[in-house]
């Protein structure tokens, strides 16, 4: 069976502002020194996903930026363009009729655009795995990845106590993961409820990394979303045909924005996860930088030219100008193109009011 990969890129990153900007948002951007975001998520999916069976989904505002960035990787015909965004479970659902209406049946692993991944030989380890559990059974299955600490800004998985049990080609690999039914998703938690998570042995955090087949999904679809379902089927009728890009624009909008979580792994049976311990980061907020760079002997994290004096616990991101730190603990510093921002790591979340604040004073040059 052939194997798929599809890579959501179709975010504006409000969170990652001013690093994030409209017309380039952070996935892709360069932020580890070694490539794209974009790129570096389609490169660690090879070899256990041939790279001439990666698609990318994004908005059509970023149709022409995702072939530049992925030029030599992917093929123009591969880059699924929304003409809306309508939240993951359009974006998936989309991805998975044009596997089925021009490619037959196979199995989708599903990845966000912007994540960092450490150990990516481990990473693929579980992916192999999580593929070939796909191809043997018709489960649903999520990645979820053993916390490191008691985090609240992650949703979390609650796994059943004992492993779920695995066909026998699983049986038989070296190393194999347990595979856990899943009990049930949880939303972001305090903190006292985080700690009792981490203790507790039996939760997870929520990747947003799923594999399944394409025919398995759009099961799924049918039974739980059927008026979304309708809409996929519309536009998988026209695919392959000349009417394919005005039924999807005319089509697309129309459908109501759900999670794929919300909509469909929240209320599915057979949902199964293998748990991943290969530093993964979601890169969510401007404090996920502290994940990219070494710290220097006081907990410093820096991109670019720094010198720091009785600073401690920082994160500065510097572009064409040296940054320096001053008798000063827990802030984020970032040099954006035409802007600068300084916060404490506490308030990285509130970066996506400020996006707010500008467009509200109307000072989009800034966005």
């Amino acid at each position: 069976m052939n194997r798929y990969g599809i890579i959501m890129a179709g975010g504006s990153g409000t969170r990652f502002w001013p690093l994030s900007r409209k017309k380039l948002p952070k996935q892709f951007l360069n932020l580890t020194g070694k490539d794209s975001m974009l790129n570096e998520t389609i490169d660690r999916l090879f070899p256990v996903i041939p790279k001439d069976q990666i698609f990318v989904v994004t908005n059509e505002a970023y149709g022409d930026v995702t072939c530049q960035t992925a030029a030599g990787r992917l093929s123009a015909d591969h880059i699924l363009s929304e003409p809306a965004a309508r939240n993951t479970a359009a974006c998936i659902g989309y991805a998975a009729m044009e596997i089925i209406k021009k490619y037959g049946d196979g199995v989708m692993g599903i990845f966000a655009s912007d994540h960092y991944i450490r150990d990516e030989a481990g990473f693929r380890a579980v992916l192999e795995q999580a593929m070939t559990e796909a191809e043997e059974t018709d489960r649903l299955i999520t990645i979820g990845i053993r916390p490191t600490f008691p985090s609240t800004g992650y949703g979390y998985i609650r796994r059943k106590g004992t492993a779920a049990l695995q066909n026998d080609s699983l049986s038989a690999a070296s190393p194999a993961l347990p595979v856990y039914m899943v009990e049930e998703f949880v939303e972001k938690p305090d903190a006292e409820t985080a700690k009792r998570y981490l203790a507790s042995g039996n939760y997870l955090w929520n990747s947003g990394m799923f594999v399944w087949k394409a025919s398995v999904i759009l099961r799924q679809f049918e039974q739980l979303l059927p008026d979304i379902y309708a809409c996929l089927t519309e536009i998988g009728e026209s695919m392959g045909t000349e009417r394919e890009r005005e039924t999807i624009a005319r089509v697309y909008p129309g459908i109501h924005k759900i999670s794929i979580d919300y909509g469909i792994m929240e209320r599915a049976e057979n949902v199964v996860v293998l748990e991943g311990d290969f530093g993964w980061n979601d890169v969510g907020s401007l404090d996920a930088l502290g994940a990219l760079y070494a710290p220097d002997e006081n907990g410093n994290r820096a991109h670019g030219e720094q010198i720091s004096l009785d600073a401690t616990g920082c994160i500065s991101y510097g572009r064409d100008k040296l940054i320096t730190l001053i008798g000063v603990e827990n802030l984020i510093v970032v040099e954006g193109e035409d802007t600068i921002l300084v916060c404490d790591k506490d308030r990285a979340q509130d970066v996506k009011q400020v996006v707010e604040q500008l467009e509200t004073c109307g000072k989009m040059q800034y966005l």
